[in-house]
């Protein structure tokens, strides 16, 4: 599914040196390639705060914590998923509240979230997923209304770029309240072990979430706050900041995969492929998407054995995600109605991800696309 090695031997020289240098410094935890990092990712975020931490999920739970949901608070998200983004809701004993998809983008579909805000909703957790920014203006605008926060899980889609009716963008992960994101080996801006980070431009929050990922101290031995141990290392911190200035690179290499593999199933009609929100193509202008995943639609009910037919090929693929959370046991729950989950339970019966990596060749996305148009002729 990705080719993390071919994208290391062309950054080979730089991510050496720069390993060998923390090694050399020793300076493992809160060194000087954190804070580098850190600042070199809020001026590409154009955000005024970056807080790295351990992983993805530590950035979704503290989030949490930084805002002071408590008990019983609801907080709404997308049923169509990874399981992280409710697992940190189940962890801080908040009140999961789980909403079907859009049939396009597979982001929380907006119609549902509002009808599922009560007076104990408290946050909105839109998953950027794949890769493609959820419809943010109109979640502002619910959010808003109904004062709740907006924390964005953008594990999947750092670097893409939401565009306003205005004209003005932000990039995903800076629009609301407070953002999320994994540095997971496998993702657009990966480093090599765990990673995550948290971005907000509200300077109040950043301070209390500063405290929470160093064990709610601002001062050694002075615990202000209730806190975590949830630390970006050196040697991650100076691998993302090796790869950072070739982030938009990696998600440009992405966009012209996706539109090999958009024009080569062009004209098979058991296929549906992933578009632009923004104009419903993926045109040259597009950056509101950056493919994390390439995920089609299979829709003549041959998605398992397309599945097996690449593996039977040496073609790697994976199915994301194939049980709904409402129906995982950690998160089944009475008050859910399978009539409300029509599009999700459709996803998990028809979806398929192909290889998407910045290394990818003409002739491997020939090969591909051939051998999945061939199986479904």
């Amino acid at each position: 599914m990705v080719d993390l090695q071919s994208q290391y031997q062309k950054i080979k020289e730089t991510v050496d040196a720069s390993i060998q240098e923390v090694l050399e410094s020793s300076a493992y935890i809160n060194g000087p390639y954190v804070k580098e990092f850190q600042a070199d990712l809020e001026k590409y975020l154009d955000v005024k705060h970056v807080i790295p931490c351990a992983n993805g999920t530590d950035a979704l739970q503290i989030a949490m914590m930084g805002l002071g949901l408590q008990p019983g608070d609801e907080v709404i998200t997308a049923d169509f998923t990874f399981a992280a983004t409710v697992e940190v809701i189940g962890l801080l004993n908040l009140t999961p509240v789980l909403v079907d998809v859009e049939p396009d983008t597979f982001n929380i579909d907006i119609k549902a979230l509002k009808e599922a805000i009560t007076p104990k909703t408290k946050a909105i957790v839109p998953v950027h997923l794949f890769g493609q920014v959820a419809n943010m203006e109109a979640i502002l605008e619910i959010a808003k209304e109904h004062n709740l926060f907006v924390i964005e899980d953008n594990a999947q889609a750092i670097g893409a770029n939401y565009t306003f009716k205005d004209g003005s963008k932000k990039k995903a992960g800076t629009i609301g309240d407070v953002g999320t994101t994994s540095f997971f080996p496998s993702k657009n801006l990966g480093c090599y072990g765990d990673g995550g980070a948290i971005f907000t431009n509200d300077d109040d929050l950043a301070h209390i979430i500063r405290g929470i990922v160093n064990h709610g101290m601002y001062k050694r031995y002075y615990h202000d706050v209730v806190g975590v141990n949830s630390r970006l290392d050196s040697i991650q911190a100076a691998v993302l900041k090796a790869k950072l200035p070739f982030l938009d690179e990696y998600c440009n290499a992405r966009r012209n995969a996706a539109r090999f593999y958009n024009n080569a199933f062009a004209n098979n009609s058991n296929i549906i492929t992933p578009t632009s929100a923004s104009c419903g193509q993926i045109c040259d202008a597009c950056d509101c998407h950056v493919f994390h995943q390439y995920t089609l639609q299979i829709t003549n009910g041959k998605r398992d054995e397309l599945h097996q037919h690449l593996l039977d090929n040496g073609i790697a693929n994976a199915i994301y995600y194939p049980v709904p959370l409402h129906k995982q046991k950690a998160y089944a729950n009475d008050r859910y109605n399978e009539a409300d989950f029509k599009v999700t339970n459709e996803l998990v019966e028809t979806v398929i991800s192909l290889p998407m990596h910045t290394e990818l060749d003409e002739e491997q996305l020939t090969l591909i696309t051939n051998t999945i148009n061939d199986f479904l002729s």
